[in-house]
């Protein structure tokens, strides 16, 4: 699918990974909806690639039909969706006071990596399917998983549990929807230098590069943004899960 002209809508966008993503579809001349919780930063992001910016919480029915409403009234039907949207906690299942993991932080995990990128998937495919694209393709749609997925850390239950629920949902949904000439991707990024890992020392952050076998670095934002290009290029890519890491296998800790 080329780009140019296209609508796209990238959740998470206000920064990271799908600040760099919306800034290299709105490069290559696609129509970019940011949505995401940040009013401030999304309206910043928007504003420097000309884009157009909706306030959106992507587990929420009401939040995410509205503002996929309001981009289809600015930028017509679109046919790109990078879900970006997420949290991180750190917490471990009992901590070393012996205190179990609190209930509400693992559901919010779930409730935004898990519940809010199919919320996204199934209301964008549902506008898609509407609009009548014709043609051998009419969308594509890619999903941020982790490494966690398969390497989940010590302190990563909720969020590997989460991440590692996208990666079984992409090919069912790639299934699903196969009918209807959309394509369902994911990626699964290592460690990036996203906001998160900026605020660390620099020293942490060297010793994070180091753990990656080659690059032997942190991964760019830029270097994500250019996966998602390359998929929604090739029409072939369907139904997998790629991991965009350097080769690293995550340790317990």
């Amino acid at each position: 699918m080329n780009l140019n002209g296209i609508a796209a809508i990238v959740t998470g966008g206000a920064s990271g990974l799908g600040n760099a993503t919306a800034a290299m579809l709105a490069a290559a001349g696609a129509k970019v909806a940011i949505l995401d919780l940040n009013d401030e930063a999304g309206g910043a992001a928007a504003a420097a690639i000309g884009g157009a910016f909706f306030k959106a919480n992507v587990s929420d029915d009401a939040s995410v039909a509205e503002s996929l409403a309001a981009a289809e009234a600015a930028h017509g039907p679109a046919r790109l969706l990078v879900n970006c949207a997420g949290v991180a906690p750190a917490i471990r299942i009992v901590d070393k006071h012996g205190a179990a993991h609190p209930l509400d932080a693992f559901r919010r995990t779930i409730e935004v990596n898990l519940v809010g990128t199919f919320n996204m998937i199934s209301k964008f495919a549902a506008r898609l399917i509407a609009a009548r694209i014709e043609g051998e393709e009419a969308g594509v749609i890619v999903n941020t998983a982790s490494v966690a997925a398969y390497d989940g850390q010590i302190g990563q239950a909720a969020y590997a549990a989460s991440k590692g629920g996208v990666v079984g949902l992409t090919i069912s949904a790639a299934r699903d929807l196969a009918q209807h000439r959309i394509r369902v991707m994911t990626i699964a990024p290592g460690i990036f230098l996203t906001p998160m890992m900026k605020g660390l020392p620099q020293a942490a952050q060297d010793s994070l590069g180091t753990q990656v076998p080659h690059p032997s670095r942190l991964g760019k934002p830029e270097e994500y943004a250019q996966m998602v290009g390359a998929i929604v290029a090739n029409p072939m890519l369907n139904g997998e899960v790629i991991r965009l890491d350097g080769a690293i296998r995550m340790a317990p800790r």
